[in-house]
């Protein structure tokens, strides 16, 4: 099983105002980007970094949620996007309206780093930070746009290196600095591990109930109607995420339905790349508050890649499973 690389740094940018996000996160879910969009950021951002010389690679990636709104009609148990008016044809007829969801946000971004450059010159660090942040202000997030605060001279909105370099109590010391710093708000982990208890629950009771029939359960709440224990008629309904915390449903990563060679698909964007065609992999996450989360590890997710399997998604260790691919993919 694998664990997140190697880092010695964090790079923590606060309190980023984000405009119209994309709030569908796949073809199933919608509420929060997901966070194989940030580790997409992640990405981008290191190449820029490289192509500015800097000595930098990015292992790993978190957010921490302060706010957020998404476009949605406010009334009403059953709601709805809020569209856009589309400019009409140049014949004049409406045109055609396509579903977008959009979301603005107020979040944080924890970047995992390895730099042998920040270890041996600790004076480039308020440089790179500042080159780093101008580079992040002309990216897009998750389709949003970055709007700059409106006092960013203020202390809670300017960004910082946490040094992860020293023995494992000045780590634990750095990182509880940092977490309590990103209060209040909110970290998305992965919880596989609830996945399979559901499931296991759920075949007790139907031996042909699947990890499918367990995600659904998982992703709505559950009423029960309890009797009472002195049969006087008098019971009482409960839902089965009382004391569960806020769990969600998330979508992780790809899986490869058909590979094809360089050159072999009709208008590919790469002629030189292999192409597949791919779908979402879904599982279960929870919002944790950070000051609970123990480990920095818990916190960050990090691209788990198994090109063989065609399994191509992303990970977090705040509750590690034995066999995750398995548990996860077995949809059938």
């Amino acid at each position: 099983m694998s664990t997140c690389p190697e880092f010695d740094h964090l790079l923590v940018f606060p309190h980023l105002h984000v405009q119209n996000a994309n709030a569908v996160s796949s073809p199933l879910t919608h509420g929060f980007p997901s966070m194989t969009a940030f580790l997409g950021l992640m990405w981008a951002l290191e190449r820029k970094s490289r192509a500015a010389e800097m000595d930098l690679a990015f292992k790993a990636v978190s957010t921490v949620c302060h706010d957020h709104q998404e476009h949605i009609t406010e009334g009403g148990f059953v709601k709805s996007f809020c569209l856009t008016r589309n400019p009409i044809d140049k014949d004049g007829s409406t045109a055609a309206i396509v579903e977008e969801g959009r979301i603005h946000l107020d979040l944080s971004l924890i970047f995992a780093i390895r730099s042998a450059r920040w270890n041996h010159k600790p004076e480039s660090r308020p440089t790179d930070l500042a080159a780093l942040a101008e580079l992040l202000t002309g990216m897009r997030i998750a389709g949003g746009t970055l709007k700059p605060p409106t006092q960013a001279w203020r202390h809670r909105y300017q960004p910082w290196i946490v040094d992860l370099t020293g023995t494992e109590d000045d780590r634990q010391i750095e990182y509880r600095k940092m977490r309590m710093r990103l209060l209040p708000g909110f970290a998305l982990v992965l919880r596989e591990d609830r996945l399979e208890s559901r499931l296991s629950e759920l075949q007790a009771e139907d031996a042909t109930a699947t990890q499918l029939d367990a995600w659904l359960s998982l992703s709505r709440i559950n009423w029960r109607y309890q009797p009472d224990a002195n049969n006087n008629g008098k019971g009482e309904w409960t839902n089965d995420r009382r004391g569960q915390g806020w769990t969600v449903p998330i979508p992780v990563g790809y899986a490869t339905l058909a590979s094809h060679d360089a050159g072999k698909v009709a208008n590919a964007r790469d002629a030189t790349t292999p192409f597949c065609f791919v779908e979402s992999l879904y599982s279960i996450g929870q919002w944790v508050s950070p000051h609970r989360l123990t480990d920095v590890n818990q916190l960050l997710w990090y691209a788990d890649s198994q090109p063989d399997n065609g399994l191509y998604r992303c990970r977090n260790d705040y509750q590690p499973v034995a066999d995750p691919f398995e548990s996860l993919y077995d949809f059938e």
